[in-house]
């Protein structure tokens, strides 16, 4: 899994117009899904993510999580996150884990975020065209590729 991890200061997604999930301070969670992703990905990845300490203490340091400060997280699904661009000029999805795939997983991810933070998270809509606003907080963004780490 890839997840591409923007702090916020608000965050919406539209489909056809409509806004589907919104959150003001927290996490926008852009996530990508490989035909090699498990459960334990997801165990893992949901941990690190509620997990990072990437908002100021009072101090301006990064001390605290999403969790600490009971913040909210968007969810968004990006099959292109694994776009492979090495060959011509048109991006190459072949990574990116197909829907009867990534459909499951995309919604273990949703209930195993919602068990750590211990709350309600906010989602996009799998497959849809989504529109989605954010305002950047610092800019801090993260990116967490769990094949990196043998995952």
């Amino acid at each position: 899994m890839i997840a591409l991890i923007q702090r916020v200061t608000q965050a919406s997604v539209k489909v056809e117009g409509k806004v589907i999930g919104e959150i003001k301070n927290g996490l926008l969670v852009f996530l990508g899904v490989s035909a090699t992703d498990t459960s334990k990905t997801i165990d893992w990845l949901s941990k690190k993510i509620v997990g990072l300490r990437i908002f100021s203490d009072q101090d301006d340091k990064m001390n605290f999580s999403v969790k600490d400060i009971e913040a909210d997280i968007l969810l968004v699904s990006q099959f292109t996150l694994y776009a492979n661009v090495k060959k011509g000029n048109r991006p190459s999805f072949s990574d990116s884990a197909p829907p009867s795939l990534a459909i499951p997983l995309y919604e273990q991810m949703v209930k195993a975020l919602e068990e750590k933070l211990e709350k309600p998270i906010q989602t996009g809509q799998f497959g849809a065209d989504m529109k989605i606003e954010l305002l950047n907080d610092g800019p801090v963004t993260i990116c967490i590729d769990t094949h990196q780490y043998g995952l």
